[in-house]
């Protein structure tokens, strides 16, 4: 069976463009905290969702919804409005993390496909046994700390299929359990669906260059002429041990594109593209890009022209395979 390509749309015009570009199944999310991708700009109104469900479905794409943050204690309100929304707008599956969230939805959604977010970071069979069989889910999408031998071992244990990112950012934390961005702002993917948020960012200049900042604390400086990307916290340069160095992660790119055969082989169901935040230009080209790879291993063929291709949009014009071959953890 053919690999399922599950691309990113943060907009409207993103999701007709992964849609056009050839995507399987496009995810997305509601313009609030119940999606780990609430940045200003982004996502989707209800009203939107219906229009655009609409759309992918005429041309054969299904939408998967992504209410993957974690509801606040006593204040379950817009992750219920977000499961009611999602099925009136006809959408092929939601993605979520929470167990109340997936209790409500498994409980008075019984019709709506339920995905298990990265953000569940659900890495072992019995894991995986217990959302499958407490709440119906039917996928899980494998935290990126796994290797291919791994995944291969988890399919063989598991009755579920499984979902692998293969392209864009990196995040060295274990999935769902990121204490940097809240520790230095109070606000992080897990609960409010943002990473160093934007409003806390700060950029001064001074004779020893350009220093970025996050609500008060430094995490990098570039010289004259260094590209600085956006400043994650975890993606910052540090002094420990005497040595200043990017002490969590470098500001690299997951790019697995030369894995896909092999993913395939570990029983991986779909091949997931994260960038939520990129443009539709961007996404319209990973997707064409990655779509012409799975056609090439359906045919036979083989899946490596991908990481040449796509060299020019990887974060800091560096890739690599993540923990997908050991080399990373």
């Amino acid at each position: 069976m053919s690999l399922e390509l599950v691309c990113p749309a943060g907009t409207p015009s993103a999701l007709r463009a992964a849609v056009e570009a050839g995507a399987h199944s496009v995810y997305c999310g509601f313009r609030d905290e119940t999606n780990a991708r609430n940045f200003p700009g982004l996502n989707f109104s209800p009203d939107e969702l219906v229009e655009s469900v609409r759309f992918a479905h005429a041309h054969g794409t299904k939408v998967l919804v992504a209410i993957n943050t974690f509801a606040k204690a006593g204040a379950m309100d817009a992750w219920k409005a977000a499961l009611a929304n999602a099925e009136k707008a006809g959408a092929d599956a939601v993605i979520l993390a929470d167990l109340a969230v997936l209790d409500h939805a498994a409980t008075h959604h019984p019709n709506l496909r339920l995905h298990l977010s990265v953000q569940a970071a659900a890495a072992t069979p019995e894991a995986i046994a217990f959302y499958a069989d407490t709440f119906g889910v039917k996928r899980i999408v494998m935290p990126r700390v796994l290797s291919v031998e791994e995944i291969a071992k988890l399919n063989a244990a598991i009755n579920v299929e499984t979902e692998a990112f293969v392209f864009g950012g990196l995040c060295p934390m274990t999935e769902g359990r990121c204490s940097l961005s809240s520790y230095a702002t109070g606000k992080s993917p897990n609960l409010t669906g943002v990473c160093s948020p934007p409003e806390h960012i700060a950029y001064s200049e001074d004779k020893n260059g350009t220093a970025t900042r996050l609500n008060g604390f430094t995490i990098d400086r570039f010289g004259a002429g260094e590209q600085a990307g956006y400043p994650t916290l975890c993606k910052g340069r540090f002094v420990a041990g005497g040595k200043t160095s990017y002490l969590f992660e470098d500001p690299v790119s997951l790019n697995a594109a030369s894995l896909m055969a092999a993913l395939a082989k570990a029983g991986v169901t779909a091949l997931k593209i994260e960038g939520r935040q990129r443009g539709k230009g961007y996404v319209a080209e990973v997707v064409r890009t990655f779509r012409a790879a799975v056609e090439a291993i359906d045919a036979g063929g083989t899946e490596v022209e991908v990481g040449r291709l796509l060299a020019g949009l990887v974060e800091g014009g560096r890739q690599t395979s993540g923990a997908y071959k050991k080399a990373w953890r």
